[in-house]
């Protein structure tokens, strides 16, 4: 379904290397022909070698036809975008331009100086630092003058930390950080990556106890302090039993859920089976199955208070105390703690986090040096003193302009591999490019656009010649580029088409039934408890089928001194009522009628009126009539004392009580006081869903086995035969197939339209083995 249309469309641009192609117009050999379109033996070798040399039967006869049939059906389908021209549309243009910024990074760096700073990284992220500072803000593009009034300053500070002064009584006086008037500058331990980069190489460079000389970021001048530094924490694998308790939810069940986890975490330290524990009570799905395990994590991966508890954990088979998430309640158990992980395991995600810190920086810097160099930049200083010896004031309210008739215009400024940029082209980027500034001066704001102008030139003219300059990202540009193709043309031949024509599905699967079939079922219901005693009961009350929502108060409906008529405030309160009732069809109510013990004299069926006008009300509003019962409780419940108007204002009343079907709510009644006395599963089991069940005779009736050390009741209302599966039940699966039928059956007619004819010779040439 589209929810696979990623993958697929990824698996396309794995398969594609460059498209089928045109007409060859030399003699180089060619592996197969769709049509009058050629794919060479070159370019298949390409693509298989990339795709499977490191496979162990790479370039066996299997694999190497195996893989041309699935090369030759992608390029019929890229073959029949390109002849509709969906490769002209602007949709198509945009996307693959998107692609193509994003593949050119890649090479519009400094690898070498890339490769250092990934590795300094890594070395940085063995240890932490705690340190202090002191902000002297400065904006990023300030001019000169004040830059310098900066520097001094932070400077001065710096002398008078050296001469004996206390850092942290400067840093509250004279930091311009908001956080520094309570903390005194001190950022606590941080690692690499986590701070602006010239923050952190100088925190790094500084010896414990030293203070750095004045640091700039684009925040402005530091002064630092380092207070100590220590081994990193590396990483922690940990097992945890969850019970979910989210943010917001009723106090009823929030306490519920603690109650639970201190239960279970009881048993925990009882030693009992983890394994087990987890498995019968874990709420999360994803790891209840494997003794709650998770996947290795380190400082920054978790929610800090998971976090926070994993790491406290000290030797293996620890165990925490239940820590809350806002996921719920977390029983963490330590399995193992290592260092940081090797530098082949984080080189990629390091290589990422570079390309967006502010170390990236220096690679630009770096970059630009080399292009420079590589394609002939040249400028002419005369030209340039004469441009931006024309920038006014005006600059700086974002007002400035030029005449646009001036000859100057014409002059080079600068030339890139013969391309000449001229005044002009500057004159209209800076006009373009102004924003009004509140500091610094003119001449320097101009020179910043210029500087900035010459660099955006360099790397257009890069980005314009990097097809002609790497033959990789050539051919990369290419793969995305048919990938693309094959996207929007397989989206409205089988993705979308599977889905929107249901016609089509349901023949589809009514001619494919005997793929889907169910085995034999057991309509079952489940019952597991902590001991015999507890499952008699939930025995005796399996017939009733209605358990009183014990945890839910439903508030009582008020009546005026011997009234049975509903007021405003008593029918808005029916009506919260209406629709609980109408959207959950396992519920029912009873209805009591009281009256106080004034009221009522000669009128026996005042609290009967009461409950009959409570009930009569629901039903006029939808509610069912057999899903409200009411009863007589006069004046024998009285929830206050009738010695004043109060007391018996509020004993004049209809209450309720609700009920459902739900065997749920009868193991939470059972539960109370032993969140783990009971569970109930009442549905269609199939063969392996369920140990108990598969311990018993699939039969109809009532069996009682042992299991994981708990009681279990089970009854089998019905044993189903195997049979048909209906549509509804196995939509997305029928959809699928249908999808690949329909792939398939596309595939039979462009090999119609374009005929495929492969040349075993060359095949031959590439098998190996």
């Amino acid at each position: 379904m589209r929810s696979n249309h990623l993958l697929v469309a990824v698996t396309a641009l794995a398969l594609a290397g460059c498209t089928a192609s045109k007409k060859s117009d030399n003699k180089e050999p060619v592996i197969a022909t769709l049509g009058s379109q050629t794919i060479s033996a070159s370019e298949f070798q390409y693509v298989y070698k990339k795709n499977n040399e490191g496979n162990e039967d790479a370039y066996s006869r299997q694999s190497v036809t195996d893989y041309l049939d699935l090369y030759t059906n992608f390029k019929l389908k890229v073959l029949e975008a390109e002849g509709r021209g969906l490769d002209t549309t602007m949709a198509f243009k945009r996307e693959l331009e998107g692609y193509k910024e994003q593949m050119a990074q890649p090479y519009l760096t400094e690898k070498s100086v890339t490769d250092n700073l990934v590795r300094e990284a890594y070395e940085r992220l063995k240890k932490e630092v705690n340190a202090s500072h002191i902000l002297i803000s400065l904006p990023a593009d300030a001019d000169p003058q004040d830059t310098l009034a900066a520097y001094n300053r932070v400077l001065e500070l710096r002398n008078r930390v050296l001469a004996g002064e206390d850092f942290a009584k400067l840093a509250r006086e004279n930091s311009q950080d908001p956080s520094a008037a309570e903390n005194g500058g001190n950022l606590g331990y941080f690692t690499a990556m986590q701070m602006v980069y010239r923050f952190e190489d100088a925190a790094y460079k500084t010896a414990p106890g030293d203070v750095s000389m004045p640091v700039r970021t684009r925040f402005g001048y530091h002064l630092i302090k380092v207070n100590d530094v220590r081994s990193a924490n590396g990483e922690v694998k940990v097992a945890h039993i969850m019970v979910r308790a989210t943010p917001g939810m009723p106090k009823a069940d929030s306490l519920a859920a603690k109650q639970r986890v201190d239960a279970i975490y009881k048993r925990v330290q009882r030693k009992e089976n983890w394994e087990k524990l987890t498995a019968e009570f874990s709420e999360d799905a994803n790891s209840s199955g494997n003794g709650g395990e998770l996947p290795w994590f380190g400082t920054g991966r978790m929610i800090p208070s998971f976090e926070n508890a994993a790491f406290a954990l000290q030797k293996e088979g620890d165990v925490a105390k239940p820590v809350l998430t806002p996921y719920g309640w977390h029983i963490i158990r330590l399995i193992e703690k290592r260092g940081l992980p090797s530098f082949e395991d984080m080189e990629q995600s390091l290589r990422a986090k570079v390309a967006k810190d502010s170390r990236s920086e220096l690679n630009k810097t770096a970059f630009l040096k080399r292009i420079k160099a590589e394609n002939n930049f040249t400028e002419n200083e005369a030209a340039k003193t004469a441009a931006l010896g024309k920038v006014t004031d005006e600059l700086l309210q974002g007002k400035w302009n030029y005449d646009a008739a001036d000859k100057a215009l014409k002059q080079n400024l600068f030339s890139i591999q013969g391309k000449n940029y001229t005044v002009g082209d500057f004159f209209a980027y800076a006009k373009a490019e102004q924003r009004p500034r509140t500091t610094g001066t003119a001449p320097h704001a101009f020179s910043l656009l210029y500087d900035n102008y010459v660099n955006k030139a360099l790397l257009d003219y890069e980005k314009a010649n990097l097809e002609q300059k790497y033959p990789d990202y050539r051919m990369l540009v290419k793969e995305y580029h048919d990938g693309i193709l094959l996207f929007q043309l397989m989206d409205e031949k089988v993705w979308s088409k599977a889905v929107e024509d249901t016609t089509g599905l349901k023949t589809y699967f009514e001619q494919n039934k005997e793929k889907y079939k169910w085995g034999e079922r057991a309509q079952a219901t489940i019952i597991s408890a902590a001991n015999k005693d507890l499952l008699n009961k939930v025995q005796e009350q399996l017939a009733v089928r209605r358990y009183p929502l014990v945890s839910t108060k439903v508030a009582d409906v008020l009546f005026e001194s011997n009234s049975s008529t509903l007021t405003q405030e008593g029918k808005a309160k029916l009506d919260e009522l209406v629709a609980r009732l109408n959207s959950d069809a396992s519920l029912s109510l009873t209805i009591n009628g009281h009256t106080d013990a004034r009221e009522a004299t000669g009128k026996k069926s005042l609290a009967a009126e009461r409950a009959q006008k409570a009930a009569t009300y629901l039903t006029e509003k939808g509610v069912p009539a057999d899903k409200i019962a009411t009863q007589v409780l006069g004046k024998t419940k009285q929830v206050a004392s009738d010695n004043s108007e109060a007391g018996r204002r509020r004993n004049r009343r209809a209450s309720f009580v609700l009920y459902s079907s739900d065997l749920n709510y009868l193991a939470d009644n059972l539960n109370i006081g032993n969140p783990l006395g009971v569970q109930i599963t009442e549905k269609k089991f199939q063969k392996g869903e369920n140990k108990a069940l598969d311990s018993v005779k699939w039969e109809k009736g009532t069996y009682t086995t042992q299991h994981n050390g708990r009681e279990y009741l089970i009854v089998i209302s019905d044993v189903l035969a195997p049979g048909y599966k209906q549509l509804s039940e196995v939509r997305g699966v029928a959809t699928s197939d249908y999808q690949n039928y329909l792939e398939q059956e596309w595939i039979k007619e462009l090999k119609s339209k374009y005929p495929v004819n492969v040349k075993t010779d060359e095949i031959e040439k590439l098998i190996r083995k």
